[in-house]
C-alpha cells in the first residue's frame, strides 16, 4: 500500500499518517451492488464500514412493507447498526446500497483492537458520534416540526447532489411523504 492510497481514500476525514495506515490495516475493500444489503433487519452486526465510493441508506420495512427511509449515507461516511453491534443485538433495520458502492470493511473486533491501543480512535469515534448525533436531532425536529414541502427545501439545499442519484419513492420515504405528494411539491416548485 502507498501512502497517497490512503492519504486518497481517507481525505474526507483528515486523519493523521499512522491512523490512516492503523485504520487502512484493518480493513478489506469490498464491492456492493445495487440493493444488496451490507446488513439485514434481524442480523447481529459484527462489522462496520468506510465507504469509499456509492450510495446507502438505513430503511426500516414494516410487515406490510413500507419503506421507511431513515438515512442516505453517501462516501467519506460510515456505516453501521452501531448501537445493536456494541450490545450485540440484531438489527433493527437494514443498511441497503442504493448503488454500486465501494466500501472498506472493518470487523467490529479489530476496530475495538486499535481503539484500545491507540487513544486517538476513541476521541475519533467521540466525534463521529457527536456528528451523527446532531445530524439525527436536526432530522427528528425537522419531521416533527416542518411541513412536507419546508422538509424538501431543505434536503435540496443540504443535499443538491444527491437527489439525481435516489428514486423518488425513496426519497419520499426520507422526507416522511408519498411519492405523489413529492411529485405536487416538485411541480409546485417549478411554478
Amino acid at each position: 500500500m502507498k501512502k497517497e492510497d490512503t492519504e486518497t481514500i481517507f481525505a474526507g476525514l483528515n486523519l493523521p499518517e499512522k491512523e490512516q495506515r492503523e485504520l487502512y490495516g484493518i480493513s478489506q475493500f469490498k464491492k456492493i451492488e445495487k440493493n444488496e444489503y451490507f446488513i439485514a433487519e434481524g442480523q447481529v452486526p459484527r462489522k462496520l464500514a468506510f465507504v469509499v465510493k456509492g450510495l446507502f441508506r438505513y430503511v426500516y420495512i414494516d410487515q406490510k412493507g413500507n419503506e421507511f427511509t431513515k438515512g442516505i449515507i453517501s462516501e467519506n461516511s460510515f456505516i453501521s447498526s452501531y448501537s445493536a453491534m456494541i450490545h450485540g443485538n440484531p438489527s433493527s433495520f437494514f443498511i441497503e446500497a442504493l448503488e454500486e458502492s465501494e466500501i472498506l470493511e472493518i470487523e467490529y473486533h479489530n476496530w475495538l483492537e486499535i481503539k484500545e491501543k491507540n487513544p486517538f480512535w476513541t476521541f475519533f469515534l467521540l466525534k463521529v458520534i457527536e456528528d451523527a448525533f446532531c445530524v439525527k436531532e436536526k432530522r427528528e425536529r425537522e419531521l416533527l416540526l416542518l411541513d412536507a414541502e419546508k422538509r424538501y427545501e431543505i434536503f435540496i439545499e443540504e443535499f443538491p447532489h444527491l437527489e439525481n442519484r435516489i428514486s423518488q419513492q425513496i426519497l419520499a420515504s426520507y422526507l416522511g411523504i408519498k411519492p405523489e405528494s413529492l411529485s405536487r411539491i416538485k411541480k409546485k416548485r417549478k411554478t
